[in-house]
């Protein structure tokens, strides 16, 4: 893949229009109606109290959550255009002086990528279960059994993740026209509904009445909850309604805050109309199963079968768009050196497409089938959910705080106080009723890729901090004794390295110690930017005899083609060297990170150099 091509994909992708952002941003959170109200009132007695209670949390849960803090807030904090936590990390941390703060700010950014990343294997899980569960409706499915749902909802998930490697640009195309469908879809299926009680209409958009049933001492429940406050328990469902918030800012450098911000509007009105409707057709026929689907099967029998097929392409669209979102977040992790190198492919021209890392993908897959065989119910894995996605909004909200206390726009500061307490009340209530019901296998999942990020970052910097390094000049000056007096190699050689005061280990071992000189050598060093996209080349000669630099200042979510750029300036190399350490230590987290390392693509792998040109040099470390 060349520059100019990704040039040309970023022009392409500026001028996406809100059609495109409904089909990559907007599938969680416009699946979640499914679910969200089925599951709260599964346990929950379906009374006029409860039903505007509930009704009107989820309008302002959304509006606070996802509108306030994600479209508001957070996507107006950005770095030319793009958006997600380690851009919110690197923004916050250019105001802050404090070593401490730096630290805290680190950890918590590490706690919310690892939570979202949990909260990613939650969501096709309890997407596509709730999808094929509303076959029980239709009288030939009536009977299906639980054992059959899984079945199906496994086949389906196995054929989307087997089918990433491919790439999605080709079937992404018709993610926007199904996407605008289904919102259409369920917004006409709830105003169609208020029918049935168009009285709650005015009342759900007072928050008098979701403040009534927070602080409702009284809540009558279908089925006995043995401890705590009620509602408290029900705020732990009711965050089930904002799930896929985050995507919003993590997506923006896919399509930029303009266009999700326009979509959302409509996006918000489909939603909101769903929730009133579905709440009205709760007054009205107090149905004890899956209130979304009975609401569409009651409307017309004769279109349940395409509404329910348009549902299961929507929540397998919602999937997808986790999966995307997953793929750009752990590039953006390898770039900002937070995990190390993987296997990456490029199936596409644009970047939100062409990524597939295939540990990423069956890391997620097979989580995602763990998910689905261990709760085997919708209803079950609903318990799983919420916990994760509530931490990141938490640790989100946390970071914007900061942001707007540097930047004294106090104000701003105030009424993002406001939406973060509301965080800290559902990551409470998940936290107490959901930890030990399921909430545990999310926490699990992050868990992972948090513990490798610690380990990782912790091991890299002591690495570096023992390393025996060689002074510049007195390389330099050894370098040119050998240069002029020993016999020199035909061709060019590229060493991977920063040319900085110190030299590394490897390339003295081999230009010192083993005399392997050519007649042009080159250090070649890539830098990762602040910046996400942006890609400038230096070619620095003269640095000694026969010895240059070229460095690439890329962007952190920039594709670097390295053989591109060296072609740019005629270097047509004829061996690559590159360094790698054969860890030795007794401790066992540096015996993870040893394995670690040995287990990633070698730096070279990533980058996808020539192989035939490689040449791989040893260097023992004892840690």
């Amino acid at each position: 893949m060349n520059i100019s091509g990704l040039i040309a994909a970023k022009k392409t992708l500026a001028e996406n229009k809100p059609l495109k952002a409904l089909g990559i941003v907007f599938g969680d959170i416009g699946t979640s109606p499914i679910y969200t109200i089925a599951v709260i009132f599964a346990y929950l007695k379906v009374t006029s109290e409860n039903v505007l209670g509930v009704v009107s949390l989820i309008i302002w849960t959304i509006t606070l959550l996802v509108t306030a803090q994600y479209v508001w807030f957070a996507m107006g904090i950005s770095e030319r255009n793009e958006g997600g936590t380690i851009i919110l990390k690197n923004i916050v941390q250019k105001y802050v002086k404090s070593a401490r703060e730096i630290a805290f700010i680190t950890v918590i950014s590490y706690i919310a990528l690892s939570l979202l990343i949990g909260d990613s294997v939650i969501t096709p899980a309890i997407s596509i279960l709730s999808a094929v569960e509303g076959a029980s409706l239709i009288p030939f499915f009536k009977n299906i059994t639980t054992d059959s749902v899984i079945f199906i909802s496994i086949i389906i998930t196995a054929c989307l993740f087997w089918y990433q490697h491919k790439g999605t640009e080709k079937v992404a195309k018709i993610f926007s026209p199904v996407m605008l469908l289904w919102f259409i879809a369920i917004g006409v299926s709830g105003f169609m509904s208020l029918i049935y009680a168009p009285e709650i209409l005015s009342k759900v958009i007072n928050p008098f009445y979701a403040l009534r049933f927070v602080f409702s001492e009284n809540i009558p429940v279908s089925r006995i909850i043995t401890h705590g406050i009620v509602s408290l328990f029900i705020l732990s469902d009711v965050i089930l309604s904002a799930t896929g918030g985050e995507a919003l800012y993590a997506d923006m450098g896919h399509i930029g805050r303009e266009p999700i911000t326009k979509a959302w509007i409509f996006v918000f009105i489909m939603l909101i109309l769903n929730y009133m409707g579905q709440g009205a057709f709760l007054l009205s026929h107090k149905t004890d199963t899956n209130t979304f689907f009975q609401m569409l099967y009651y409307q017309s029998h004769l279109l349940y079968i395409p509404a329910l097929i348009l549902s299961i392409m929507a929540t397998v669209i919602a999937s997808q768009a986790v999966i995307s979102g997953i793929f750009s977040i752990v590039y953006q992790l390898i770039n900002n050196r937070i995990i190390p190198l993987l296997k990456i492919n490029y199936n596409s021209s644009e970047i939100q497409s062409q990524i597939y890392i295939s540990f990423a993908n069956w890391f997620l897959f097979i989580s995602v089938l763990s998910a689905i065989i261990i709760f085997r119910t919708s209803n079950n894995l609903a318990m799983a959910y919420g916990l994760a996605v509530s931490g990141t909004m938490t640790f989100t909200g946390i970071l914007i705080n900061i942001h707007f206390f540097h930047k004294k726009r106090f104000f701003l500061l105030f009424i993002s106080l406001i939406t973060t307490f509301a965080d800290i009340m559902f990551l409470a209530s998940n936290l107490l009723y959901k930890t030990l019901q399921g909430g545990y296998f999310a926490l699990i999942i992050a868990a992972i890729p948090f513990i490798g990020i610690m380990i990782y970052t912790k091991g890299q910097k002591k690495l570096h901090g023992i390393y025996r390094m060689t002074d510049l000049k007195i390389f330099l000056k050894d370098y040119e004794t050998r240069y002029k007096d020993y016999s020199k190699l035909s061709g060019i050689s590229l060493f991977f390295a920063s040319l900085s005061d110190r030299v590394s280990p490897y390339i003295v071992k081999t230009m010192l110690d083993n005399n392997i000189i050519y007649e042009k050598n080159i250090f070649v060093s890539i830098e990762r930017t602040e910046k996400p996209y942006e890609i400038d080349t230096e070619l620095k000669d003269g640095i000694a005899s026969g010895l240059s630099q070229f460095i690439i200042k890329a962007g952190y979510s920039e594709v670097v083609d390295v053989e591109a750029a060296l072609k740019k300036y005629g270097i047509d190399e004829t061996v690559i060297f590159y360094g790698f350490e054969e860890i030795v230590s007794n401790n066992v987290f540096w015996k993870i990170f040893a394995l670690i390392k040995k287990l990633s693509p070698s730096f070279v792998r990533f980058y996808n150099l020539p192989a035939e040109k490689v040449h791989g040099v040893m260097v023992r470390v004892e840690m």
